[in-house]
């Protein structure tokens, strides 16, 4: 399955044959625009040459920082990003001797999968929940309990970058995540009011 998250086809393809860019977009997806955020590995790509895991690892930093930061930026917070990117290698080498596909490909089932990707530099639980929601409906990794680690982000529908297929399933995943944000701010709203602000109190 053709890989259609950063809307570029250059990006894409850039994604679908190289395990380290893909785990790169979704490091990178974050405070960004999604789409955006998947190009950035292209972007690396194309400015230092190679996406191996071990020659981003041992860069100069700033000259890494630097490139990342070029105009169009990876991200819009590129110099912590170049920085945590590196991280990310650093981790791909030392884990998986530079080989980003033995993260999934030798994961025992979807539990030891969630554990080897919520272990990875800026990948929180629901991040890593994702990721493994993503290689499993895009790239058919399904180790055993795969479903039941990834919770709702495993269910049909458009509710992540899992879900990205095509321009439309993006602006439907965009949607829901507004939904989201709505439903957030408007449950502090009412905690922040407090009980007795819906109808009075409620004492007998």
């Amino acid at each position: 399955m053709a890989i259609c998250i950063a809307q570029d086809p250059d990006a894409d393809r850039v994604l679908a044959e190289n395990p380290f860019a893909l785990l790169a977009g979704m490091m990178l997806d974050q405070q960004y625009p999604m789409e955006h955020a998947f190009r950035g590995p292209a972007k690396v790509l194309e400015r230092f040459g190679t996406l191996d895991p071990a020659a981003i690892a041992t860069a100069d930093p700033e000259q890494f920082a630097a490139l990342c930061a070029t105009t169009p930026a990876i991200h819009r917070f590129p110099g912590s990003m170049a920085a945590r990117l590196q991280e990310l290698a650093r981790v791909v080498v030392e884990e998986y001797d530079g080989d980003t596909a033995r993260l999934w490909t030798e994961a025992a089932s979807g539990k030891d999968l969630l554990k080897r990707v919520q272990a990875l530099p800026g990948f929180g639980k629901q991040k890593a929940q994702i990721f493994v929601a993503l290689l499993a409906k895009q790239l058919g990794v399904r180790p055993e309990g795969w479903q039941e680690v990834v919770g709702d982000y495993g269910l049909d529908g458009h509710r992540s970058v899992a879900d990205v297929v095509d321009a439309d399933s993006l602006v439907k995943v965009r949607e829901f995540k507004q939904m989201q944000k709505a439903a957030a701010k408007t449950a502090k709203a009412g905690a922040k009011a407090g009980p007795g602000a819906a109808g009075g109190t409620a004492r007998g």
